[in-house]
């Protein structure tokens, strides 16, 4: 006789975090910049009968009255940045064609719905070059997400096109790339992802020491190595020249005070239709009950996000304002070292809230308008990242043409005027400011 069949049950207590779409949205928003958040209100609207949109002619009036007050302003609401200017940037570097490139390859993927809508939001931290740094994974810690979901879709990023994309700099941007032409060597694989820096100064002889390799095979890894394009996305958008932009908030002089005032004065007026909310409380229509309430609920959430937006951009603006003053009074043209991380403890909110916050943000000032990430730099020796760059070009523009500054030379000046950096760091941001080597700059 058979035995009879044992059957058991077991209850289980699990916790999860899911990516929802109102936590998604509030985290899009917060990253908006002043035109995508425009197009942004704009299509909710469209799409949410409950939303009433009031055409902002009394702000674009208000507005005016400040370009009154502020002879500077521009009474259009955008302004040009110099295009010249090294430190203001030149083309707005948002890669907007890249982004697009990838979110259409995501589209074709298929994902599941959290698992595309994840990718699409690390496609947004990619930076100017298609990288995806670690400040960056770790801010998504944050969400408190599954470890294995983020490498999930960080994995997915790496196999879009261009080959190298979402990697965390140029050693596993090329490693990918190796990767992706099936290279199996593993002394090219090692070298690309290990000694690129050993690699660049030709330390052929101790990368193949260290290794237990033959020092032709480090040279043949070079030569592989040399091939590969270590900025694969910076084809994307050449020739696409923003000249114009819409800062984000102001930083303006009224009744004797600078303050930051947010540039909201071209978006339109959102508000809850009063005669929507009364039908969802008189309709006895379960599916009309149902359809309202969801899009009362999207409605007020939207509008929930748009005000946590504004107040955490200007508190943000505010502690630029607080930090940076002497810069923005005129009494100096070299900024005080920040960084986010600082901010974000000032502010008392998580450095990824700052992080996405002034992500492609901008700020107008009677000096002119520049990316809101150009007023933090990390400190060198007690001066801005931006201030060291500063002291460089005038020691370069100040140089003998005949006879111009090596990179030891002008690291030596710049300690002698109280700035320590090593000589790679100033021949960084030598190429950073897009200055040729003494070389290439000497004129006979």
């Amino acid at each position: 006789m058979a035995e009879p069949m044992k059957t058991e049950v077991r209850s289980q207590l699990r916790q999860e975090l899911r990516l929802t779409p109102q936590l998604l949205q509030s985290m899009e928003v917060l990253q908006m910049n002043a035109q995508e958040l425009l197009e942004y209100i704009n299509r909710a609207a469209d799409e949410n009968p409950v939303l009433e949109r009031e055409e902002p002619a009394v702000l674009q009036a208000e507005y005016r009255a400040l370009c009154r007050r502020v002879g500077w302003l521009d009474a259009s609401g955008t302004a040009q940045r110099p295009q010249e200017d090294v430190f203001a940037g030149n083309a707005d570097g948002e890669l907007e064609s890249l982004e697009a490139f990838l979110l259409d390859q995501l589209s074709r993927l298929r994902l599941p719905q959290e698992m595309e809508a994840l990718c699409r939001y690390m496609v947004g931290l990619l930076n100017d070059d298609g990288f995806l740094l670690q400040e960056e994974l770790d801010s998504l810690q944050e969400l408190r997400l599954p470890q294995e979901m983020v490498q999930q879709a960080l994995a997915i990023l790496q196999r879009l096109e261009p080959a190298g994309v979402a990697a965390q700099d140029v050693a596993e941007c090329l490693w990918l790339q190796l990767q992706r032409k099936g290279e199996t060597d593993g002394v090219v694989l090692t070298v690309a992802r290990r000694y690129l820096s050993q690699l660049g100064r030709r330390h052929y002889g101790a990368i193949a020491r260290e290794l237990g390799v033959s020092e032709q095979a480090v040279r043949s890894a070079q030569e592989k190595i040399a091939a590969l394009n270590p900025y694969p996305c910076r084809g994307f958008g050449v020739g696409e020249t923003t000249e114009f932009i819409r800062p984000d908030m102001f930083v303006v002089e009224l009744d004797g005070t600078l303050q930051v005032v947010l540039n909201e004065y071209y978006l339109p007026r959102l508000t809850v239709s009063a005669y929507y909310t009364e039908l969802a409380g008189k309709t006895e229509d379960k599916e009309t009950l149902a359809y309202l309430r969801q899009k009362l609920r999207r409605a007020r959430e939207l509008l929930q996000n748009l005000e946590r937006r504004g107040a955490t951009l200007r508190r943000c603006g505010a502690a630029v304002l607080r930090r940076q003053m002497p810069f923005f009074t005129g009494e100096s043209g070299e900024l005080q070292p920040m960084t986010m991380q600082e901010l974000a403890q000032e502010l008392e909110v998580h450095p990824s809230t700052v992080t996405r916050s002034l992500r492609g943000k901008y700020l107008q000032c009677r000096q002119g308008t520049y990316p809101v990430r150009y007023f933090f730099s990390a400190d060198t020796g007690g001066v801005s990242r931006q201030a060291v760059r500063q002291k460089l070009l005038k020691l370069i523009k100040q140089e003998d043409s005949a006879h111009p500054l090596s990179d030891e030379k002008l690291r030596q000046l710049l300690e002698e005027q109280g700035v320590t950096v090593a000589r790679r760091t100033v021949a960084k941001y030598r190429e950073e400011l897009r200055i040729p080597t003494a070389s290439a700059r000497r004129k006979r």
